[in-house]
């Protein structure tokens, strides 16, 4: 579905050969190798050791990848310890519970909020990394996963990523003309603050009621912004809350939104859609079923649902 290029001011990235649809499976791809997420050893030990087991064409594969935060008194073809460090430092993400170098998947460059159009998933159970499409990308469009959390304004998008990745973010959202941005800025940072008003929903601050609503607020302005991450777990989380309520009919109607979108960003099959097909066939099967008072809360009503 892709090749890797050279793109200007990005080192090597990920282009689209073709039309690649919503939901489709762009790569699937096992770890170089996974090390725990804390160490008691060196973690250049570790490395060395790691990477003394894997073939010449998986060494060089993980040595091709780019790097930051190199330590200035040391020399990359001299202190080959350091090197591998500082790419797995770059490089790595979690796959399960422990962190792994996936080197495919490592050419996909960054994109904030609505400037990607790519997500990542690890499978336990199958030892294996996907990324899906979450958005329909044209043949010619560079493939855009997100390093970070996106919905932050845009100063702090960009301090963050040049903090940890060393480069100033060009993509599509960061580049807005000033009035668009604050706009964007506006929007991203409502999104945050009802995701944290709606966990509060767990302790008993509020009803499913307002919790729905903050949902379907937050839904709003993922559609405004083009922000179409985390649908799916967005949708399971009003599952909860209805199941909590007893509201079997919202659980169904939510469910099958969180089917929809989590089919798309985690693939026909993974574990968050067979427990949902479950949930739909008896929602009083849900763990937080009944867990609140009964309450009528309300089904999505959702644009792009």
């Amino acid at each position: 579905a892709y090749t890797v290029l050279d793109i200007p001011g990005k080192g090597k990235g990920a282009v689209a050969i073709r039309d690649i649809r919503p939901g489709e499976v762009i790569l699937n791809e096992k770890p170089l190798f996974t090390v725990p997420p804390t160490i008691k050893s060196s973690p250049l030990d570790l490395l060395r050791e790691k990477l003394g087991r894997v073939t010449d064409e998986q060494k060089q594969a993980f040595f091709s990848l780019s790097y930051v935060n190199f330590p200035k008194n040391k020399d990359p073809a001299k202190d080959i310890d350091e090197l591998a460090l500082a790419i797995f430092s770059t490089n790595a993400v979690i796959a399960g519970e422990e962190v792994g170098v996936f080197p495919r998947m490592a050419r996909l460059n960054h994109g904030c909020s609505s400037g990607f159009n790519a997500v990542y998933s690890f499978r336990p159970t199958e030892g294996t990394l996907y990324v899906h499409a979450i958005k329909p990308i044209a043949k010619g469009e560079e493939l855009l996963t997100a390093y970070s959390d996106t919905k932050k304004p845009r100063d702090q998008r960009r301090d963050y990523l040049r903090a940890n990745y060393a480069f100033d973010c060009t993509c599509s959202v960061c580049t807005l003309p000033e009035k668009e941005s604050k706009a964007s800025d506006a929007r991203l940072s409502q999104m945050a603050a009802k995701w944290q008003r709606f966990a509060k929903w767990i302790d008993g601050s509020f009803d499913g009621v307002e919790a729905i609503k903050l949902v379907r607020g937050i839904w709003k302005l993922g559609e405004e912004e083009g922000y179409f991450s985390e649908r799916g777990r967005l949708a399971a989380d009003a599952v909860w809350v209805a199941a909590g309520h007893s509201d079997a009919d919202a659980v169904r109607q939510w469910g099958e939104v969180s089917k929809k979108w989590y089919a798309m960003e985690l693939g026909e099959g993974n574990e968050q859609v067979l427990f949902t097909e479950k949930i739909l066939a008896r929602p009083e099967t849900h763990p937080a079923w009944g867990s609140r008072e009964q309450l009528k809360v309300g089904g999505p009503e959702l644009a792009g649902a």
